[in-house]
């Protein structure tokens, strides 16, 4: 950590040149004794990619930043926020602690956070932002989590992990047995210290797949950013052994999008499915992440058109966590049928269909955009079929 870069010129150069090609930075001239350009660089660039993912960090002074990697990899406010809804209590270990994100927001729910960090720059440049932030409950040490687990007796509230999800040879890994640390592998030590872990996966991670690998899980919550999903987070419980509760939530501007179910309970659902009739509902990416979509259709008695379409129906307009549209048209798919629609321009939605969104707008002389939304799907005839649409404006 270079404290050179937080005198009162560097810091100014930094913010006035957020919009600076960043090769026009690197070719001049260093103007600042001490400070090279690549670390002006590395500061413009990291400092611009928390514009939106960090506000609070990008507003402050005096903020230090780490390489674009480590800034890329953190977790943003919206879901740093909705983790630290998650914990309470008086203490809280977070055993990989990275830029510090997570722990910034863990703080404002618990007495005090310690923050643990093996890179010792990255530990610095945390503690250093912390100070500035005025979030004074958090201690830092520069040292290796499990280390400090294995070599103290220290216990928990809480214990919070997001493994790092490259392996030894800087691979791109996602089960939890291939990440670093490996948590499966220590749980034991981890419940000597705490009943309470929140572990944070890659999205990609199946949620049953997780279950297997894990112990006493007792939620999984599914979180989207404006219906991207961003992170699943295992809540485990030492001793839990009743049923595991799935929550999704999509994070939007205006309002979350909630919806819990019983994961067991989704695979006991028996089910029927329906020809649309009319309101068409199509659930968020959170949703179709988890994979409760039978539970779906029975906690808002809708219909489902089909098994793998996940595409739901219904006479009456109801409240729903995803898009509301009124079909306007319903019509078997061919060649023939799609010209009666007289549509030059749509948003195209694919639902178990066998053709690519890009190949029916090649084959159907479709451009993108405009207020028709086309579902190309499934019937519950295993038929294929096109929904004609007009969008519901939340």
């Amino acid at each position: 950590m270079n404290n050179l870069i937080l005198n009162t010129g560097v810091q100014k150069f930094i913010s006035e040149n957020i919009s600076t090609d960043i090769m026009s930075v690197l070719l001049k001239k260093p103007p600042f004794e001490g400070v090279s350009q690549k670390e002006l660089a590395g500061q413009i660039e990291a400092k611009k990619k928390a514009s939106e993912k960090l506000p609070l960090w990008f507003s402050a002074s005096n903020i230090y930043y780490p390489n674009k990697l480590n800034i890329e990899q953190t977790s943003s406010e919206e879901t740093a926020r909705y983790k630290a809804q998650l914990v309470e209590g008086n203490t809280l270990l977070d055993l990989t602690g990275g830029f510090g994100v997570d722990s910034y927001f863990f703080a404002e729910k618990v007495g005090s956070v310690l923050h643990c960090e093996i890179n010792s720059e990255l530990s610095d440049i945390a503690q250093h932002n912390f100070k500035v932030l005025g979030q004074n409950n958090i201690e830092c040490r520069p040292e290796d989590g499990l280390s400090f687990l294995k070599n103290s007796n220290q216990k928990f509230d809480w214990i919070y992990l997001d493994p790092s999800r490259r392996n030894s040879k800087k691979e791109k890994v996602f089960l939890l047995n291939d990440c670093l640390p490996n948590v499966p592998e220590n749980l034991s030590l981890l419940f000597k210290r705490t009943i309470h872990i929140l572990v944070k996966t890659s999205p990609l991670l199946d949620l049953k797949k997780g279950g297997e690998e894990l112990e006493y899980v007792k939620e999984i919550h599914v979180v989207a950013v404006n219906n991207e999903v961003k992170e699943l987070l295992f809540i485990l419980e030492y001793g839990y052994k009743e049923k595991v509760m799935v929550k999704t939530v999509n994070l939007k501007s205006s309002q979350k999008e909630l919806f819990s179910f019983a994961l067991e309970e989704e695979s006991e659902i028996t089910m029927d499915y329906y020809e649309p009739t009319t309101y068409l509902y199509e659930p968020n990416a959170a949703i179709l992440k988890s994979g409760g979509f039978k539970s779906l259709a029975k906690a808002y008695g809708l219909k489902k058109l089909h098994p793998h379409s996940h595409l739901y129906s219904s006479d009456d307009l109801v409240d729903f966590p995803g898009r509301r549209f009124q079909i306007e048209q319903k019509l078997a798919y061919s060649k023939k049928s799609i010209k009666t629609l007289n549509v030059s321009k749509a948003n195209i939605t694919t639902r178990n269909f066998p053709i690519s969104v890009a190949e029916l707008r090649k084959k159907h002389k479709i451009k993108d955009g405009g207020n028709t939304y086309l579902f190309f799907t499934k019937s519950s005839k295993d038929e294929l079929l096109v929904l004609q649409c007009e969008k519901i404006k939340d």
